[in-house]
Protein backbone atom coordinates (compact mmCIF):
# COMPACT_ATOMS: atom_id res chain seq x y z
CA UNK A 1 0.00 0.00 0.00
CA UNK A 2 1.23 3.50 -1.04
CA UNK A 3 1.41 6.38 0.95
CA UNK A 4 -1.31 8.18 -0.63
CA UNK A 5 -3.71 5.17 -1.16
CA UNK A 6 -2.62 4.65 2.56
CA UNK A 7 -4.26 8.69 3.42
CA UNK A 8 -6.40 8.46 1.09
CA UNK A 9 -8.63 6.22 3.40
CA UNK A 10 -11.30 8.23 5.39
CA UNK A 11 -10.69 5.94 8.75
CA UNK A 12 -7.44 6.75 8.54
CA UNK A 13 -7.60 10.47 8.32
CA UNK A 14 -10.05 10.40 11.58
CA UNK A 15 -7.42 8.23 13.08
CA UNK A 16 -4.17 10.18 12.49
CA UNK A 17 -6.48 14.12 13.06
CA UNK A 18 -7.53 12.31 16.68
CA UNK A 19 -4.70 10.93 17.80
CA UNK A 20 -2.26 13.65 17.11
CA UNK A 21 -4.30 16.16 18.81
CA UNK A 22 -4.89 13.33 21.79
CA UNK A 23 -1.09 12.80 22.01
CA UNK A 24 -0.20 16.37 21.74
CA UNK A 25 -2.47 17.47 24.70
CA UNK A 26 -1.79 13.92 27.18
CA UNK A 27 2.14 14.43 26.74
CA UNK A 28 1.79 18.32 27.17
CA UNK A 29 0.24 17.66 30.53
CA UNK A 30 2.34 14.55 31.23
CA UNK A 31 5.06 16.70 31.61
CA UNK A 32 3.34 18.35 34.45
CA UNK A 33 2.30 14.87 36.15
CA UNK A 34 5.80 13.11 36.06
CA UNK A 35 7.56 16.36 37.35
CA UNK A 36 5.13 16.36 40.16
CA UNK A 37 5.13 13.16 40.85
CA UNK A 38 1.49 12.15 40.10
CA UNK A 39 2.08 9.64 37.28
CA UNK A 40 0.36 7.23 39.05
CA UNK A 41 -3.20 9.21 38.42
CA UNK A 42 -3.38 8.51 35.01
CA UNK A 43 -3.29 4.83 35.82
CA UNK A 44 -6.07 5.62 38.81
CA UNK A 45 -8.37 7.64 36.58
CA UNK A 46 -8.12 5.02 34.13
CA UNK A 47 -9.78 2.57 35.39
CA UNK A 48 -12.04 4.65 36.88
CA UNK A 49 -12.99 5.21 33.37
CA UNK A 50 -13.96 2.05 33.47
CA UNK A 51 -16.56 2.54 35.79
CA UNK A 52 -17.74 5.42 33.77
CA UNK A 53 -17.68 3.50 30.47
CA UNK A 54 -19.68 0.80 32.06
CA UNK A 55 -22.45 3.20 33.13
CA UNK A 56 -22.95 4.98 29.96
CA UNK A 57 -23.55 1.30 28.14
CA UNK A 58 -25.80 -0.03 31.07
CA UNK A 59 -27.67 3.78 30.69
CA UNK A 60 -27.72 3.43 26.94
CA UNK A 61 -25.82 6.78 26.45
CA UNK A 62 -22.68 7.42 24.57
CA UNK A 63 -19.94 6.18 26.93
CA UNK A 64 -17.59 9.13 26.36
CA UNK A 65 -20.78 11.06 27.75
CA UNK A 66 -21.01 9.27 31.20
CA UNK A 67 -17.30 8.92 31.66
CA UNK A 68 -16.45 12.41 31.49
CA UNK A 69 -18.59 13.30 34.69
CA UNK A 70 -17.46 10.51 36.64
CA UNK A 71 -13.30 10.74 36.35
CA UNK A 72 -13.46 14.19 36.75
CA UNK A 73 -15.31 13.81 40.01
CA UNK A 74 -13.06 10.94 40.90
CA UNK A 75 -10.42 12.95 40.25
CA UNK A 76 -11.52 15.75 42.70
CA UNK A 77 -12.12 12.73 45.57
CA UNK A 78 -8.59 11.72 44.90
CA UNK A 79 -7.61 15.82 45.62
CA UNK A 80 -9.60 16.32 48.69
CA UNK A 81 -8.12 12.63 50.16
CA UNK A 82 -4.97 14.03 49.58
CA UNK A 83 -5.74 17.59 51.03
CA UNK A 84 -8.30 16.71 53.90
CA UNK A 85 -8.26 13.31 54.82
CA UNK A 86 -4.36 13.77 54.67
CA UNK A 87 -3.59 10.30 52.69
CA UNK A 88 -0.41 9.96 50.70
CA UNK A 89 -1.40 10.77 46.83
CA UNK A 90 -0.62 6.65 45.66
CA UNK A 91 -3.00 5.35 48.58
CA UNK A 92 -5.78 8.10 47.32
CA UNK A 93 -5.51 7.36 43.73
CA UNK A 94 -5.38 3.32 44.67
CA UNK A 95 -8.72 3.82 47.36
CA UNK A 96 -10.64 5.77 43.93
CA UNK A 97 -9.47 3.09 41.06
CA UNK A 98 -10.13 0.24 42.74
CA UNK A 99 -13.58 1.77 43.54
CA UNK A 100 -13.87 2.18 39.92
CA UNK A 101 -13.21 -0.93 38.58
CA UNK A 102 -15.52 -2.70 41.12
CA UNK A 103 -17.96 -0.80 39.75
CA UNK A 104 -17.34 -1.22 36.37
CA UNK A 105 -17.47 -4.86 37.24
CA UNK A 106 -20.86 -4.35 39.04
CA UNK A 107 -22.70 -2.58 36.43
CA UNK A 108 -21.41 -4.53 33.45
CA UNK A 109 -22.92 -7.49 35.27
CA UNK A 110 -25.89 -5.78 35.56
CA UNK A 111 -26.06 -4.86 31.75
CA UNK A 112 -25.67 -8.31 30.79
CA UNK A 113 -21.85 -9.07 31.25
CA UNK A 114 -19.12 -7.81 29.41
CA UNK A 115 -19.31 -7.43 25.30
CA UNK A 116 -17.05 -6.27 22.34
CA UNK A 117 -18.20 -2.77 22.83
CA UNK A 118 -17.03 -3.20 26.42
CA UNK A 119 -13.72 -4.78 25.10
CA UNK A 120 -13.29 -1.62 22.85
CA UNK A 121 -12.87 0.90 25.13
CA UNK A 122 -10.38 -1.76 27.32
CA UNK A 123 -7.91 -2.20 24.85
CA UNK A 124 -8.72 0.91 22.32
CA UNK A 125 -9.55 1.03 19.23
CA UNK A 126 -8.51 4.37 17.11
CA UNK A 127 -9.25 3.09 13.84
CA UNK A 128 -12.81 2.74 14.68
CA UNK A 129 -13.43 6.02 15.63
CA UNK A 130 -16.37 8.13 14.34
CA UNK A 131 -16.36 11.20 13.08
CA UNK A 132 -18.38 12.90 16.02
CA UNK A 133 -15.70 11.67 18.44
CA UNK A 134 -13.43 13.37 16.14
CA UNK A 135 -15.22 16.61 16.76
CA UNK A 136 -15.31 16.25 20.29
CA UNK A 137 -11.86 14.85 20.89
CA UNK A 138 -10.05 18.17 19.01
CA UNK A 139 -12.64 20.10 20.76
CA UNK A 140 -11.72 18.53 24.21
CA UNK A 141 -7.61 18.53 23.24
CA UNK A 142 -7.93 22.12 22.62
CA UNK A 143 -9.44 23.25 25.39
CA UNK A 144 -6.76 21.21 27.49
CA UNK A 145 -4.02 22.45 25.77
CA UNK A 146 -5.57 26.09 25.95
CA UNK A 147 -5.47 25.93 29.71
CA UNK A 148 -1.82 24.50 29.73
CA UNK A 149 -0.92 27.95 28.02
CA UNK A 150 -3.06 30.25 29.71
CA UNK A 151 -2.21 28.63 33.15
CA UNK A 152 1.32 28.04 32.06
CA UNK A 153 3.26 30.36 34.58
CA UNK A 154 0.98 29.16 37.62
CA UNK A 155 1.69 25.51 36.50
CA UNK A 156 5.25 25.54 35.92
CA UNK A 157 5.60 27.61 39.19
CA UNK A 158 3.19 25.25 41.13
CA UNK A 159 5.51 22.33 39.29
CA UNK A 160 8.72 22.88 40.77
CA UNK A 161 7.98 24.60 44.08
CA UNK A 162 4.57 24.87 45.46
CA UNK A 163 5.56 26.95 48.51
CA UNK A 164 6.98 29.38 47.06
CA UNK A 165 3.90 29.88 44.28
CA UNK A 166 1.85 29.66 47.15
CA UNK A 167 4.03 32.38 48.78
CA UNK A 168 3.58 34.78 45.43
CA UNK A 169 0.15 34.84 45.61
CA UNK A 170 -0.63 31.68 43.23
CA UNK A 171 -4.20 30.16 44.44
CA UNK A 172 -2.63 26.58 44.49
CA UNK A 173 -5.65 24.81 45.63
CA UNK A 174 -7.22 26.03 42.88
CA UNK A 175 -4.61 25.46 40.34
CA UNK A 176 -4.43 21.64 41.56
CA UNK A 177 -7.83 21.15 40.85
CA UNK A 178 -7.77 22.46 36.85
CA UNK A 179 -4.84 20.20 37.09
CA UNK A 180 -6.36 16.98 37.76
CA UNK A 181 -9.42 17.95 35.84
CA UNK A 182 -7.68 18.20 33.36
CA UNK A 183 -5.81 14.90 33.94
CA UNK A 184 -9.50 13.18 33.83
CA UNK A 185 -10.36 15.07 30.80
CA UNK A 186 -7.46 13.63 29.12
CA UNK A 187 -7.76 10.19 30.58
CA UNK A 188 -10.69 9.80 28.85
CA UNK A 189 -9.88 11.00 25.32
CA UNK A 190 -6.69 8.70 25.50
CA UNK A 191 -9.17 5.62 25.95
CA UNK A 192 -9.50 5.36 22.35
CA UNK A 193 -6.38 5.72 21.11
CA UNK A 194 -4.98 3.22 23.43
CA UNK A 195 -7.47 1.76 25.64
CA UNK A 196 -8.33 1.97 29.19
CA UNK A 197 -5.55 -0.47 29.37
CA UNK A 198 -2.68 1.68 28.41
CA UNK A 199 -3.68 5.06 28.73
CA UNK A 200 -0.96 6.02 31.50
CA UNK A 201 1.87 4.85 28.76
CA UNK A 202 0.84 7.97 26.56
CA UNK A 203 0.81 10.19 29.58
CA UNK A 204 4.05 9.08 31.16
CA UNK A 205 7.02 7.67 28.86
CA UNK A 206 6.86 10.73 25.81
CA UNK A 207 7.56 12.77 28.90
CA UNK A 208 10.02 10.83 30.15
CA UNK A 209 11.86 10.57 27.53
CA UNK A 210 11.40 14.06 26.68
CA UNK A 211 13.34 14.27 30.30
CA UNK A 212 16.27 12.34 29.14
CA UNK A 213 17.59 14.75 26.48
CA UNK A 214 15.46 18.30 26.57
CA UNK A 215 17.23 21.31 27.94
CA UNK A 216 14.45 23.15 28.90
CA UNK A 217 10.91 22.63 30.32
CA UNK A 218 9.83 24.29 26.76
CA UNK A 219 11.84 21.84 25.32
CA UNK A 220 10.57 18.96 27.18
CA UNK A 221 7.29 19.82 26.04
CA UNK A 222 7.94 19.96 22.41
CA UNK A 223 9.95 17.00 22.24
CA UNK A 224 7.11 14.83 24.52
CA UNK A 225 4.78 16.58 22.29
CA UNK A 226 7.26 15.14 18.74
CA UNK A 227 7.26 11.65 20.25
CA UNK A 228 3.87 11.19 20.97
CA UNK A 229 2.26 12.24 17.92
CA UNK A 230 5.30 10.33 15.48
CA UNK A 231 4.47 7.40 18.01
CA UNK A 232 0.76 7.61 16.93
CA UNK A 233 1.24 8.30 13.15
CA UNK A 234 3.85 5.39 12.66
CA UNK A 235 1.91 3.28 15.42
CA UNK A 236 -1.48 3.34 12.92
CA UNK A 237 0.76 3.17 9.75
CA UNK A 238 2.63 -0.02 11.10
CA UNK A 239 -0.72 -1.76 12.31
CA UNK A 240 -2.39 -1.48 9.34
CA UNK A 241 0.25 -2.66 7.24
CA UNK A 242 0.87 -5.45 9.48
CA UNK A 243 -2.48 -6.45 10.71
CA UNK A 244 -1.36 -5.31 14.80
CA UNK A 245 -3.15 -3.88 17.33
CA UNK A 246 -3.29 -0.04 17.23
CA UNK A 247 -2.99 0.97 20.64
CA UNK A 248 -0.57 -1.63 21.57
CA UNK A 249 1.49 -0.74 18.50
CA UNK A 250 1.33 2.86 19.68
CA UNK A 251 2.24 2.05 23.39
CA UNK A 252 5.37 0.10 22.04
CA UNK A 253 6.89 2.56 19.97
CA UNK A 254 6.67 5.07 22.57
CA UNK A 255 9.10 2.28 24.38
CA UNK A 256 11.33 2.36 22.05
CA UNK A 257 11.80 6.24 21.54
CA UNK A 258 11.93 6.15 25.22
CA UNK A 259 15.39 4.06 24.90
CA UNK A 260 16.35 5.30 22.17
CA UNK A 261 16.53 8.43 24.62
CA UNK A 262 18.41 6.82 27.26
CA UNK A 263 21.24 5.79 24.31
CA UNK A 264 21.32 9.40 23.41
CA UNK A 265 21.46 10.59 26.45
CA UNK A 266 24.29 8.05 27.57
CA UNK A 267 26.11 8.76 24.32
CA UNK A 268 26.50 12.68 24.78
CA UNK A 269 27.72 11.89 28.76
CA UNK A 270 30.21 9.82 27.01
CA UNK A 271 30.83 12.55 24.16
CA UNK A 272 31.71 15.14 27.10
CA UNK A 273 34.43 12.76 28.71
Amino acid sequence: MEIFDFLSHSFIQRALLAGSFIAISCSTLGVFLVLRRLSLIGDGLAHVTFGGVALGMLLGIFPLYAAIPVVMASSIAILKLVQRARLFGDAAIGMVSSLGIAGGIILASVAGGFNIDLFSYLFGNILAIREGEVVTSMCLSLGVIATVFLLFHELFSLTFDEESARASGIRTGRISTILVLLSALTVVLAMKVVGIMLISSLLIVPPAAALQIARSFKGTIAIASGISVLSVVVGVFLSVMLDLPTGATIVILNFIFFIGSLLYKKAGQGRRK
